[in-house]
């Protein structure tokens, strides 16, 4: 269980922050991006739950943001070459179970929307809206972490599951959306 006394530490006043393995990176580092980045989506999709307060939707949109919290554990556990990303009681790791759940919530979420014809505009409702700001924080977050793994080992559970995770946000959307009645249509050139 984590216990924190005192919020500041100054130990990054040089720039640097701490990781899991007690190693420390630049904060500007590219595993230091994707950490932020994956922050950020969690609380874009703090905003959005407050939208959906008391229904079932918000109470997925908790449990996604605990696993964002996984999620930035095992981006700031650097693994070694080779590793298998396997979980143990001392490093966390997204597993398969968690991509599966997000998998099986699209597919329950998908099954009585009518399929699109046209690509939509970010918005609609409010609810709708906020999910949509929550969907593309969760893809930057995704575009932060293949940066990452570019250059150095990502577990690919991980990478799994901030892709679904952009996909499942704009399924929710849809859904806030009246079923997706309420979706706004792009026209292309509409305004040429």
């Amino acid at each position: 269980m984590v216990k924190l006394t005192k919020i500041y530490t100054r130990t990054g006043d040089d720039g640097t922050t701490g990781l899991v393995d007690k190693s420390r990176l630049p904060k500007h580092a590219a595993r230091m991006e994707a950490i932020g980045a994956v922050d950020e989506a969690n609380s874009a999709l703090g905003h959005a739950a407050v939208a959906l307060a008391g229904s079932d939707h918000a109470q997925a949109l908790f449990r996604i943001q605990n696993d964002l919290f996984d999620l930035g554990a095992d981006l700031a556990t650097p693994a070694a070459e080779g590793e298998d990303f396997t979980p143990s009681e001392m490093v966390l790791r997204i597993v398969s179970a968690q991509v599966e759940w997000l998998e099986q919530a699209i597919d329950a979420l998908n099954a009585d929307l009518e399929p699109l014809t046209s690509f939509i505009l970010p918005g609609g409702g409010e609810e709708a809206a906020r999910l949509h700001i929550a969907r593309a924080a969760a893809r930057r977050a995704e575009r932060a972490m293949t940066a990452m793994a570019g250059a150095e080992p990502t577990n690919p559970q991980a990478l799994a599951y901030i892709n679904r995770l952009s996909d499942y946000l704009f399924v929710l959307a849809r859904v806030a959306n009246d079923g997706g009645a309420g979706d706004v249509k792009w026209i292309p050139g509409q305004n040429r």
